[in-house]
């Protein structure tokens, strides 16, 4: 197994390579140039476009602007540019155009909110797909079963964007069921302030991934169900509850895992949408501010932490298939 994670680990290295090549690649080579970002029309001369490329070091040749960034995750670098002069410990992901601020730090100070929406959405999504899908699986064809089916079709139909809106809208702004939603860090101002500005968007998370986990499981647990190791159960005179949980869930869960994995990633990633809608300061509205700023250093380090984030959980999940299912080798 250790020969196995050294592989995927070196693969997966050469995976977050090839994805800061790409974003460098349309960085540069795109229509847009980041220096316009900052020059306002009625001042914005030739020679004043000039001077905002050299100052934000865009007047170097691409490969060389490549190699100092990358280097910065290897070691530390010192920056100088734009009148001001910065060392960047490592790992070093650069300066900000905008904000002339080390970008590690910058973003830094946002992983807690994002982990925060990832960790709490997870739990609600993976208790609620899971528990519905068993409970539909146990009662296969009967109206229960094909109500949570039905219920989770329809909800996987309506883009998450506007259920979250929509519930923004409606339980927050106009019936204040909900307390105002955003980021407050626990330890300054409580844990119940921190759980309120947080739970609107944990729930909205919840019931929209949790539809894809409610039929996973249930299909899952219906073939678990009808193994004839079961069947073998069954005629020990086993309860269905031990069979169920002790048995069928073991198997059954296997296919959720690769999901849960990949999905919980894209969270750490960075939720654009939940952060954008509910006023979290965290990673994915940070990289959204980058990409309407043309802020390159920010959009490479979003890029490169959620690549790492999608690797990582890749990595992660072959693993627990060994674990969970005995039928599975690494080698």
């Amino acid at each position: 197994m250790f020969g196995y994670i050294v592989r995927r680990l070196i693969a997966g290295l050469l995976v977050i390579i090839a994805v800061s090549m790409v974003v460098f690649a349309i960085f540069f080579y795109g229509p847009n140039d980041p220096a316009l970002a900052y020059c306002p029309e009625s001042r914005c001369t030739p020679q004043r476009l000039d001077n905002l490329r050299h100052n934000l070091g865009l007047d170097q040749p691409a490969p060389k602007q490549y190699a100092e960034y990358m280097s910065g995750y290897v070691h530390g670098r010192h920056i100088a540019s734009g009148g001001i002069s910065i060392d960047c410990d490592w790992p070093c992901m650069g300066v900000s155009f905008k904000y002339r601020v080390n970008v590690f730090d910058y973003l830094w100070k946002r992983v807690p909110a994002t982990f925060s929406v990832a960790i709490g959405g997870a739990i609600c999504f993976l208790t609620i797909g899971l528990f519905s899908g068993i409970f539909a699986a146990r009662r296969r064809g009967t109206t229960a079963d094909k109500a949570i089916v039905s219920t989770s079709l329809f909800i996987n139909a309506i883009p998450y964007y506007l259920l979250a809106l929509l519930a923004y809208l409606y339980l927050v702004q106009s019936l204040s069921i909900f307390p105002q939603t955003g980021y407050f860090n626990p330890l300054d101002e409580g844990p119940m302030k921190f759980i309120g500005g947080m739970l609107l968007p944990w729930v909205m998370i919840g019931i929209s991934y949790s539809t894809q986990y409610a039929r996973f499981s249930r299909g899952a647990m219906v073939d678990a169900l009808n193994e004839d190791y079961v069947r073998t159960a069954r005629a020990k005179g086993l309860a269905e509850r031990i069979i169920v949980r002790r048995h069928a869930l073991r198997a059954a869960i296997v296919p959720v895992v690769t999901i849960f994995g990949l999905d919980f990633a894209y969270l750490l990633a960075g939720t654009i949408f939940t952060e954008k809608i509910f006023g979290i300061q965290g990673l994915g509205l940070a990289g959204l501010d980058a990409v309407t700023r043309t802020d390159l250093p920010i959009i490479s380090a979003t890029v490169m932490m959620g690549a790492a984030a999608i690797v990582l959980a890749n990595i992660v999940v072959d693993i627990l298939y060994s674990v969970i299912d005995p039928r599975v080798r690494l080698t």
